[in-house]
């Protein structure tokens, strides 16, 4: 830093000042330039969770105890419930069917209040991860946000003695609903902790573990 001498005063003591105030100016810019960076993220936005076949489902009427109930979605994937039957919940999200119920209970009763709470999860097919072949416990497991291989792996047990873990596969279906095929490296993961072989899986991936060939 400058130290000022006691004597300089006038045009002197105003250049010295000009030469200190760009050397603070500078750190100010490039803190705005991080802020800006940092607010130009934005956070991911979750998908609606869609019920499935197989869903446990809480149906809770509002002041109407008796139409209240636990239903599970059947594999024609509607329910059915006390004065409402047959309703489609299969592909819907839990308000799209609480907002349907109030519009079959209102022929019943006064302004229906319905909430609906998914209890067990299993959700339609494209929000399922699918895991077949070498797998200890081979599963279809609800998709949940931000889902990696290795909690795939944990949820199904593991691999098998026979399995290919290196060859195996995911078959993910794109956004133009062609077929992807991406190569996985399960047992560096699993085995050896190779953290750089975890990968995010999406909704709808079918994992393949083929048999190793001895």
């Amino acid at each position: 830093m400058f130290q000022f001498n006691k004597h300089l005063t006038g045009w002197g003591l105003a250049i010295a000042m000009v030469m200190v105030v760009p050397l603070s100016g500078c750190g100010s810019s490039g803190e705005v330039k991080t802020a800006a960076s940092a607010e130009s993220k934005q956070p991911e936005v979750s998908q609606p969770y869609l019920i499935g076949p197989g869903d446990r489902l809480n149906v809770f009427v509002w002041g109407n105890a008796d139409l209240s109930t636990v239903v599970t979605v059947r594999p024609d994937g509607r329910i059915s419930t006390p004065l409402v039957e047959d309703v489609i919940a299969s592909g819907k999200t839990p308000v799209q069917l609480a907002r349907e119920m109030e519009k079959q209970l209102a022929q019943f009763i006064k302004n229906p209040v319905v909430t609906v709470i998914v209890q067990e999860f299993v959700g339609t097919l494209t929000q399922q991860i699918r895991v077949v072949g070498e797998a200890a416990q081979p599963q279809s497991i609800p998709y949940r946000q931000n889902l990696t291989l290795l909690d795939v792996m944990i949820a199904v047990g593991g691999l098998t003695e026979f399995a290919s873990g290196n060859k195996a596969s995911i078959v993910r279906t794109t956004n133009t609903k062609e077929k992807q095929q991406i190569r996985v490296r399960i047992e560096d993961l699993v085995k050896y902790g190779d953290i750089s072989a975890n990968v995010e899986m999406k909704p709808g991936d079918i994992l393949i573990i083929p048999e190793a060939w001895f």
